[in-house]
């Protein structure tokens, strides 16, 4: 993946904080990947927080050995903080 100039001061957000924004609780659909949150709500993809059998709001670095894409997909998206533990 390229790496990206993130700010120095990206907000860190909890498992449980990153599950609400799931297309369903909440209006933002995020997902999580290698440690950042990404905003993927403007995706047609992401439709309702369901892409194929993946959901969002989860962190999905261990999903993407199943796509047919590769990590780079995240780069069009925009990092909106880090995924704490």
């Amino acid at each position: 993946m390229t790496p990206r100039q993130l700010p120095d001061d990206l907000p860190t957000y909890s498992r449980a904080a990153l599950a609400l924004r799931n297309g369903q609780d909440k209006p933002e659909i995020w997902v999580g990947f290698k440690g950042l949150i990404y905003d993927v709500s403007r995706s047609k993809l992401w439709k309702q927080g369901r892409h194929y059998e993946h959901w969002a709001g989860q962190d999905l670095t261990r999903e993407l050995k199943d796509a047919p894409h590769t990590a780079y997909v995240f780069d069009k998206f925009e990092v909106v903080g880090k995924l704490g533990r």
